[in-house]
């Protein structure tokens, strides 16, 4: 019986040596769990947002657990279904047209086109003078942005002229005005989209009071640039409405340049640390991440790309009937390593009161047997 209660005591001392070095890989891969798209895909459609429930889900169907899921492919038909009727589209259009606004790429192009053209910034202008003249509240961030745009379409005109009777010699300065123009038409969709951040409103309302002056929109030129990738890109202006500085608006138009129409559901599951982890992991390693939640880019951002595709292999494999060893090696994972081991140490000194306790017997029996041989001598 001491027999087997050495061995095993010595067998757990193995496994516990052994658990302090794979302990933090193999809890990783318990911790981590695929996000369910399902339930907040439901939410958008329930909100009647059909956009960005199929920017979200569609994030998902690159991945197998989601895309063989029947569940998952009659919600994604349906939503291409109600986004292609006629009715929507429509409603759509009018949208931009009348409004200036839309969640869809086609309103929002109605919306674009009217801007582009300078009786949208006349439009704005003398709306905006109306409010003031019956002393209501006045858009001073699109008053600021009309002006601009005015600004813009005489640089265009006047650089388009000197293109012409220069031979060519001035269209750079026609390439920047109308680089200009793009920025300013897509600030303007963020503002009435409700996604214009504070910063950048008080920026374009200084820079509005010397816009006349030849610095007025070179000093925005970055600004504008970061813009009109972000309004290229599906969820776009929501992203630029996430930024604090201009240093942060760069940095996700960066992001956007790189995932595309996913970097709106890449940034509500991955927030800041996605943007982060963009300029230093690969797209494919950062979006797999993302399919775990949070906890997954937390991982990623932590261990690196390489680690994190073997654990994310590894947790792939794993399948448990319930959530209870997942819970508990999320607990587990947040600890410490140093904590971790020291838990473990009860487990060693289980080991050595039987190590004793067998060589104390041991020597009683040899002591016992060497006593009866001199007896029987």
């Amino acid at each position: 019986m001491l027999k087997l209660l050495t061995k095993l005591a010595l067998l757990l001392l193995a496994c516990v040596c052994a658990g302090v070095l794979v302990q933090q890989t193999t809890l990783s891969a318990l911790a981590l769990s695929r996000v369910d798209p399902l339930p907040h895909t439901r939410e958008l459609v329930s909100a009647a947002r059909y956009a960005e429930a199929a920017d979200y889900l569609g994030f998902f169907m690159d991945y197998d657990y989601v895309s063989s899921n029947p569940e998952a492919q009659a919600l994604h038909h349906d939503i291409v279904r109600q986004r292609e009727s006629w009715r929507y589209r429509f409603e759509k259009l009018s949208e931009g047209l009348v409004l200036g606004s839309s969640d869809e790429p086609l309103g929002i192009a109605a919306a674009v086109v009217t801007d582009f053209l300078v009786i949208g910034d006349i439009r704005d202008l003398t709306r905006q003078g109306l409010h003031l003249a019956r002393d209501e509240e006045v858009d001073e961030v699109l008053v600021a942005l009309s002006t601009l745009g005015l600004v813009a379409s005489t640089a265009q005109l006047a650089s388009g002229a000197g293109t012409l009777a220069t031979a060519g010699a001035t269209a750079p300065a026609a390439a920047g005005a109308t680089a200009a123009k793009s920025g300013i038409v897509a600030l303007k969709t963020a503002r009435r989209l409700g996604h214009l951040p504070p910063w950048l409103g008080k920026t374009l309302v200084r820079t509005a009071k010397t816009a006349r002056q030849s610095k007025g929109l070179s000093k925005l030129n970055e600004a504008f640039a970061s813009v009109t990738t972000l309004a290229r890109t599906r969820g776009g202006f929501r992203l630029m409405a996430k930024t604090r500085n201009a240093d942060e608006l760069a940095a996700m138009a960066r992001f956007a340049r790189t995932f595309g129409d996913h970097s709106r559901p890449l940034y509500r599951l991955g927030g800041r640390l996605a943007v982060d982890l963009a300029g230093t992991v690969s797209k494919e390693t950062v979006k797999l991440a993302a399919t775990f939640g949070k906890g997954g880019l937390r991982l990623l951002n932590q261990v690196g790309a390489v680690k994190f595709t073997k654990i994310a292999s590894r947790s792939a494999k794993m399948a448990y009937k319930g959530e209870v060893f997942r819970l508990l090696a999320r607990a587990l994972f947040q600890l410490p390593p140093w904590l971790l081991s020291l838990l473990m140490m009860p487990g060693l000194l289980l080991c050595i009161p039987w190590r004793w306790l067998l060589d104390h017997r041991r020597k009683r029996r040899a002591g016992r047997r060497e006593c009866a041989g001199l007896n029987g001598q």
